[in-house]
């Protein structure tokens, strides 16, 4: 998808009239859900944030999308955005403020826009190939996270993204 960061895109990427509720929003991304991948709809959410900080489509001082407009173009409980947005202020990335919003208060590690854009377009090329020896879009995600998980394991780095070896899975 190359709207935004990992099912983020810009409020007005769906071309509408204006009048929807995420198009008034202050928000740079709006969300996407996956209800096939099995992730919990508010650690979606959470991940989204993250890349958006990651990738640079979001930084200190941006508001997140008002938890209103989110359970509307989501079709989701407000009890779920407010808990992806709890996650976020523990992991000190945003802040709540009564009556305005939620605010991104930190960022991520990024990669700076001109090697980004090199990395991309190598990506790209990868996944082009990936296709042409006909992978499906689940058969390239279990690929590219074997090939992580072994990168990672091999670089030393075990228990990355705070999982412990009793959480990983136990394929590929």
């Amino acid at each position: 998808m190359a709207d935004g960061p990992a099912g983020a895109t810009p409020p007005d990427a769906g071309g509408g009239d204006g009048d929807t509720p995420l198009a008034r929003s202050a928000s740079p991304i709006e969300f996407r859900l996956d209800t096939a991948s099995g992730v919990p709809t508010y650690l979606q959410l959470v991940h989204q944030v993250e890349h958006a900080l990651r990738l640079g489509y979001l930084k200190p001082g941006d508001q997140l999308p008002k938890v209103r407009d989110a359970v509307a173009s989501l079709a989701i409980n407000p009890n779920t955005v407010l808990k992806a947005y709890k996650e976020l202020e523990t992991k000190g990335l945003a802040v709540g403020r009564p009556g305005q919003g939620t605010f991104v208060q930190a960022t991520l590690s990024q990669v700076a826009l001109p090697e980004l854009a090199t990395l991309r377009r190598s990506l790209l090329a990868w996944l082009g190939t990936a296709d042409a020896a006909g992978l499906d879009e689940d058969g390239i995600v279990a690929l590219f996270t074997s090939a992580l998980r072994d990168f990672f394991e091999r670089r030393g780095a075990p228990g990355r993204r705070g999982t412990s070896d009793s959480q990983k899975e136990g394929v590929a």
